[in-house]
């Protein structure tokens, strides 16, 4: 039953975070199209349990402010850490626990202990409140690293689809504060929790086709209409908010201080254009931060993608990142 359970929370946040984000009504199907996939995911369904479950990380009682720890049980003094967020095209708040049997398992395996985070939704908190949880995440994560017997020298960041530019956007925003385009401002760090003192920098980035550019989510080269995702978020039409979607943007802020990526995307996904990851891939490139870009041939957006091969590029690039 719990299995059972568990596949349709999975397919209902999936069809959740499909739904609108490529401008039309037209929604893949979940990942229960994909039957390598699903039967990894049925698997693990009960295989693990997190060794502490809705750790508040603000301090404030919310849902979207809770976060699960994993540790693996291989007597190690402690573990360095990768945090994995969801795909909720940003609408959800609860979704935490469908992220560990897909993208964590694995890490876990390897050795990482693996973080799965909530984080504010956009109908509750227009952006930047999501960047804002995922940064407060982290300076729990580094500041209770002891208590946890976590490494907090190494945390990575990983999630799909919304997950993916969270999760971008950590990485290209490392030691950003405020940024301003144009008119407008906005507080990405935020000053959520009991630390805001510590670091929130991340030291590696696996970008699951995020979407990035919201200039370009139609077509490759238009804003999407005005009940987007991203409109929901930024509070208003994209069309209308240039300044903001810059600010949301992940490319706006890459330099070379950040840490190395891997972007993985599949070329016929449906809901997030292949070309929003082919935009991201150049530019770092460009700085020297791509250590690989992967794509899934036929790859829609999770089915075709999410498979063995790519989880193990994954966990290979945060192992060889965590080693240096």
């Amino acid at each position: 039953m719990k299995k059972l359970l568990f596949t349709a929370a999975l397919a209902s946040a999936y069809m959740c975070a499909c739904a609108q984000f490529g401008g039309n009504n037209n929604v893949p199907p979940p990942p229960s199209g994909d039957n390598t996939f699903q039967a990894g995911l049925s698997a693990q369904a009960d295989a693990v349990q997190p060794d502490y479950k809705d750790v508040d990380y603000v301090g404030d009682g919310m849902v979207g402010h809770k976060l699960d720890i994993y540790i693996p049980k291989d007597g190690a003094a402690s573990h360095k850490v990768v945090v994995v967020i969801y795909g909720s095209a940003w609408f959800g708040n609860s979704f935490k626990e469908i992220t560990f049997p897909s993208l964590g398992q694995p890490l876990y395996n390897a050795g990482f202990a693996v973080v799965s985070i909530n984080h504010r939704s956009s109908p509750e908190a227009q952006f930047p409140a999501q960047i804002q949880d995922v940064k407060a995440a982290v300076r729990y994560i580094r500041a209770n690293a002891e208590k946890y017997k976590l490494d907090g020298r190494f945390i990575g960041i990983t999630g799909f689809s919304s997950g993916g530019h969270l999760s971008a956007l950590m990485g290209t925003t490392n030691g950003v504060r405020t940024h301003k385009e144009g008119e407008v401002e906005m507080d990405i760090e935020g000053s959520l929790g009991a630390y805001t003192s510590t670091s929130s920098d991340v030291q590696a980035v696996c970008d699951w086709f995020g979407p990035l550019d919201m200039s370009r989510m139609s077509n490759c080269n238009d804003y999407n209409g005005e009940q987007s995702p991203e409109a929901v978020l930024l509070g208003g039409p994209s069309r209308d908010k240039p300044d903001a979607c810059k600010i949301l943007n992940p490319m706006t802020y890459i330099d070379e201080k950040d840490p190395k990526f891997l972007v993985i995307h599949g070329n016929k996904d449906s809901v997030v254009p292949y070309c929003q990851s082919v935009f991201f891939a150049e530019m770092l490139k460009e700085k020297g931060l791509l250590v690989d870009f992967i794509t899934a041939e036929g790859g829609d957006h999770g089915p075709g993608t999410f498979n063995d091969e790519n989880f193990k590029a994954m966990t290979d690039f945060f192992l060889k990142e965590a080693a240096k």
